[in-house]
C-alpha cells in the first residue's frame, strides 16, 4: 500500500507513517454485488515493538490494552469494515488506534493500601455475631438427634 503520513495522537505526539501499514480486502456481510467487487475492509497494522515514538512504559501498557489484537510479531492489528467506503474504514481504523494509544498514555495511579477503621472492624464482628446467632437459632433442639 502507499506510504502513510504520520498519525497525530495529540498535539505533542505522532506515530510516524513508517510504523504503520494497511491493506484492503473484500468485506464480509451484506452489501449485494458491492461486497464482491470492492475491497473496502481495511486492516491497519502498527509496529509496536519497532516504534520509537512511544516509551517502553507506554508500549507495555498499550500491549496489555491491545492484547487480543497482537499478532505473533507483536504488531497491533486493527480491522474496520463499518462502511462500504475504503477511506472511511481507514479513518475509522486510525481513530481506533489513536484511542488505544491515548488510553495507554494515561499512567494509572498506584493504589495506596489503607487499614480498616475501628468502627468498620466492630461492624464486621457484630455482623458475624448476628449471623452466627441466626444460624444457631435454626438448629434443632431435640436431644435425640
Amino acid at each position: 500500500m502507499p506510504s502513510m503520513e504520520p498519525l497525530w495522537i495529540n498535539e505533542r505526539l505522532s506515530i510516524p507513517g513508517s510504523d504503520l501499514s494497511w491493506e484492503a480486502s473484500r468485506s464480509s456481510g451484506p452489501g449485494g454485488q458491492n461486497v464482491n467487487k470492492v475491497a473496502s475492509k481495511v486492516e491497519l497494522r502498527f509496529n509496536l515493538p519497532g516504534s520509537r515514538a512511544l516509551s517502553d512504559e507506554v508500549k507495555a501498557r498499550l500491549a496489555s490494552l491491545a492484547a487480543s489484537r497482537l499478532d505473533a510479531n507483536g504488531w497491533i492489528l486493527i480491522v474496520s469494515q463499518l462502511s462500504r467506503d475504503q477511506g472511511r474504514n481507514l479513518d475509522d481504523a486510525l481513530d481506533k488506534l489513536r484511542q488505544l494509544v491515548l488510553r495507554a498514555l494515561v499512567r494509572p495511579t498506584p493504589r495506596r493500601p489503607t487499614r480498616p477503621t475501628r468502627a468498620s472492624k466492630e461492624r464486621r464482628l457484630s455482623e458475624k455475631r448476628r449471623h452466627g446467632e441466626r444460624k444457631q437459632g435454626r438448629r434443632s433442639h431435640d436431644p435425640d438427634g
